[in-house]
């Protein structure tokens, strides 16, 4: 298997220019290629994460990743699968999101000894004139051919700005200067970006004569039907380990759905996918892959020792899937002893004013403070359907209040369904 059937084996492939020519281009030479993140943050989430694994893939097999983060682009926004335009940042908040994602893709792609370049399209894009723009690639972009992108038309009911109009060309300008300067021959991207990458392709073509390449990969839902990267209450499930603690990373890939765990093992491990689909078997225990897909996807986000924190932590509170480590794996997860210990919970820190009332705080409400719901009403339904206990004690009152002297020393462990705790604590009051 080279390394093209390999990414289409593990489901990476979704369109592309020319699938023979890539995987011919592929198999006879060490092929620069590159993939774009806009900052319009300053952490990626797990929805970002495709991309990145399909270039760690590429960068396994000997060929060249270029990381673009785009300080420019990131000044326009790209209207693809958005119904309205993103908010304008300044261009100190931006500069802040490039230092924040080149730092977490790096844990992902190794630069070191130049396997690998990181470059922003600020270097190129703000500083070339208006005109200029206009006169060296005004006359190769076809409108008509940019209003059929689905990106634009997708918009144009609700409205399209001439400056997020404008994000198709320069994401087609930094293919070309990618290609004129380092010899990139291939774009990587998400499915929506398929319009952005063909005009980058088509531009190369008409200003050098070069053949170069783009490849999609499929957007990644989940068994709900929504872009995948959420936790059940809606929330991003971050890289940045102060919004999105390591063992609340791990648990949201230990509480995958049972259909979805091979799928997620071929993109988000890099074990082979003969035991993958091995682990995987639905006569097998399929808790043990769950265990096997957190560990390696947090030993990639937060490191091994990380991962071998959350996976015991995890295990103590919630129970091991394989104790005695029976199922054969090349994971180094089998090197990690399944030893109960009092594990610590992620810890929710309460304001005393939220139970300063005679009455205190209903439970509903706490599990909101604590961040294990979005609302009161999906607490009140949390409770009404069995999952909510607190210090192991089931909650089944919709209205039930929890006060300040309920919390004792070592606060309180809130629980919302099977695998979502929390250790609720006051915050200590300075002064």
């Amino acid at each position: 298997m080279n390394i093209y059937q390999e990414l289409k084996a593990r489901g990476f492939c979704y369109q592309q220019t020319d699938e023979e020519a890539i995987e011919k281009l592929l198999a006879t030479e060490q092929v620069r290629f590159y993939v774009g993140f806009d900052p319009t943050g300053n952490s990626l989430h797990v929805g970002h994460l495709l991309p990145v694994m399909a270039m760690r893939l590429l960068q396994k097999a000997g060929h060249f990743p270029i990381v673009l983060v785009g300080g420019a682009t990131a000044q326009i926004g790209d209207p693809s699968g958005r119904i309205s335009a993103r908010p304008m940042m300044t261009l100190e908040t931006i500069a802040e999101n490039v230092r924040c994602l080149r730092a977490q893709l790096r844990r992902f792609i190794d630069d070191t000894d130049g396997k690998a370049l990181f470059v922003n399209n600020a270097d190129w894009l703000c500083k070339i004139g208006y005109i200029e723009m206009l006169r060296e690639v005004g006359s190769i972009f076809s409108v008509n051919r940019m209003l059929a992108q689905e990106s634009v038309k997708s918009r144009l009911e609700n409205g399209l700005s001439f400056l997020e109009f404008n994000y198709s060309i320069l994401q087609g300008y930094d293919f070309y200067i990618l290609n004129r300067d380092y010899g990139c021959k291939l774009e990587m991207g998400g499915q929506d970006q398929w319009g952005n990458m063909v005009a980058g392709t088509e531009l190369v073509r008409r200003k050098s004569g070069n053949e170069v390449h783009c490849m999609t990969i499929p957007l990644l839902m989940n068994s709900s039907g929504q872009k995948f990267g959420k936790t059940s209450g809606g929330a991003n499930v971050w890289l940045d380990v102060n919004r999105t603690s390591v063992f609340d990373y791990y648990q949201f890939w230990r509480n995958s759905d049972d259909a979805q765990v091979e799928k997620l093992m071929l993109y988000f491990s890099p074990l082979p996918i003969e035991e993958i689909k091995r682990l995987c078997d639905p006569a097998g225990n399929i808790n043990r892959a769950k265990e096997i897909l957190a560990y390696e996807a947090t030993c990639l986000a937060h490191g091994e020792a990380a991962a071998r924190e959350a996976f015991v932590t995890a295990g103590s509170r919630f129970g091991f899937a394989d104790p005695e480590r029976k199922i054969p794996t090349t994971s180094s997860i089998a090197s990690v002893e399944p030893v109960r210990v009092t594990a610590e919970l992620p810890v929710a820190e309460i304001d005393p004013a939220e139970l300063a009332a005679p009455e205190g705080v209903t439970v509903a409400r706490l599990l909101v403070l604590a961040g294990l719901c979005k609302s009161n009403s999906d607490g009140r339904r949390l409770i009404q359907g069995g999952a909510v206990s607190i210090d192991d004690k089931k909650v089944t009152d919709p209205v039930a209040a929890v006060r300040i002297a309920d919390f004792g020393e070592a606060g309180l462990v809130l629980r919302a369904g099977k695998k979502n705790f929390r250790r609720a604590v006051l915050k200590q009051q300075e002064g």
